[in-house]
């Protein structure tokens, strides 16, 4: 086989699957949304329980589908200079930042307005855990690879470390999503207190839906490490480092 249809085979591959991220990405959005908005009443901000459907919203957007989609921006097979890849990169990681600093005050508003405490579950802890080294990551990023006056010999070390903690951000943020979806249905779908909903054992449709999401998280999950893993897919001219000028060229 030539080079050239080996490395067409490559091109396809690569772009089938982040077609493939792309769209379960967006049926994440889509099912989180009518899931929230649906089956649970729809959304305010006023302390109320639809405050809280702002959160997982606004988590899975932010933590799973952006983040997900930024941290594969270099393989995608883009004309683009390695400047405006990486102004992308920090555009979306900017914007989830943005939407999972909301989402966790959606639920901190939330538990406060209704006596209740806070970060006392495994969900909450690692949700919380991941939203606080994202930001350090995203500052850290900025910081190092953004600013003009950074060092090439600094971001050169950093650079390994920086995507490694970025799978494992991406991989806590899957942990956290399925925790907290399988905790909202366990609260919620308990048959008790006056609830006029199904218990979660009898599997009702709201069940069915949210365990649907679930596995498009994992599904999704599994698609953007698999476009991570595959070395074969790296784009040569972002690997290495190079000096930089204080005004990129961004064409």
């Amino acid at each position: 086989m030539s080079t050239e249809c080996q490395e067409n085979r490559k091109m396809v591959s690569l772009v089938s699957f982040y077609l493939l991220s792309v769209w379960l990405g967006f049926l994440c959005v889509i099912f989180v949304w009518l899931w929230s908005g649906t089956w649970r009443g729809g959304f305010a901000w006023d302390g109320s329980f639809l405050q809280f459907n702002w959160h997982p919203v606004l988590m899975v957007t932010s933590l799973v589908v952006l983040y997900g989609n930024a941290i594969v921006l270099y393989r995608v097979p883009l004309t683009w200079s390695r400047w405006r890849c990486k102004l992308s990169h920090a555009g979306l990681l900017s914007v989830a930042v943005v939407l999972s600093v909301l989402g966790v005050c959606a639920a901190f508003d939330f538990h406060r307005g209704n006596n209740i405490p806070h970060l006392y579950s495994l969900h909450s802890w690692i949700g919380i855990s991941t939203v606080a080294l994202f930001t350090l990551q995203w500052f850290g990023g900025l910081c190092a690879f953004l600013l003009p006056w950074s060092p090439l010999a600094f971001r050169v070390c950093l650079k390994p470390l920086h995507a490694w903690i970025g799978t494992a951000i991406f991989i806590m943020s899957l942990i956290a999503s399925l925790s907290g979806i399988n905790e909202k249905l366990l609260l919620t779908l308990n048959g008790r207190n006056g609830s006029y909903t199904e218990p979660y054992t009898a599997l009702p449709g709201e069940a069915l839906f949210a365990n649907s999401l679930g596995i498009l998280v994992v599904i999704f999950g599994l698609v953007v490490l698999r476009i991570l893993s595959n070395h074969k897919w790296k784009n040569p001219e972002f690997e290495n480092e190079t000096n930089r000028p204080l005004l990129p060229d961004a064409r």
